[in-house]
């Protein structure tokens, strides 16, 4: 089979990574080699990165925000990804640079033109074959991530940004959705998650059997 590079994106709280594992399972029950990561943390550097930057109680400026997840995007593309689609497998990322563009470039207020620069740095202009994006009211996804304190399941500092924040973060998505419709596809979070997988499933075959 010939390598491919699906990312899934979504605002905090819109269940994207359990419609990843969803997915993956499905695909793997069909015989299918799937390697499923993440960013930040795909890698061991990344997994380092990750817990400096997400568990950390300090402040930490934006641009510090925007270069360490460039540095962990740098290595994830160039150790996992990369190797993984020129072996033929297929390749699912929760987040990729699209999340830059949205968290950073509209959440931090960057302009479009430094999110492009770093972006192209930490990529080597490596693009997913496939983006899916998981679509939910802002209320909703604060409301889920309310019931995942109340839980206990494990939070991160992006986790208790404001309404105002996930706002911009999701209005950036559905721009870069409707400038790329042809690698962009959106999908309602706003409904049972076997009606969200069924959707999944299509939209990625659709590209396998391309």
């Amino acid at each position: 089979m010939k390598g491919r590079f699906i990312t899934f994106e979504g605002i905090d709280g819109s269940g994207k990574s359990t419609q990843l594992e969803l997915l993956a399972e499905s695909l793997r029950s069909r015989g299918i080699d799937v390697v499923t990561t993440r960013e930040p943390g795909g890698t061991p550097l990344g997994r380092s990165l990750r817990a400096a930057f997400l568990e950390t109680d300090g402040p930490v400026s934006p641009m510090a925000e925007l270069l360490s997840f460039a540095a962990d995007r740098a290595q994830h593309v160039e150790h996992l990804i990369k190797p993984a689609v020129l072996d033929g497998r297929l390749v699912i990322s929760d987040r990729y640079a699209d999340a830059t563009r949205a968290y950073q470039g509209a959440g931090r207020g960057f302009t479009a033109e430094q999110i492009d620069q770093v972006i192209d740095l930490a990529t080597s202009g490596l693009q997913p074959d496939l983006t899916l994006f998981f679509d939910i009211p802002v209320e909703e996804a604060l409301q889920r991530l309310e019931s995942r304190d109340e839980s206990h399941t494990e939070k991160n500092r992006m986790d208790k940004e404001t309404a105002d924040f996930y706002s911009r973060v999701r209005d950036a998505y559905l721009e870069i959705a409707a400038s790329e419709p042809e690698r962009f596809h959106i999908i309602d979070a706003h409904r049972a998650p076997d009606q969200i997988h069924s959707d999944v499933v299509a939209a990625v075959d659709d590209l396998l059997n391309t």
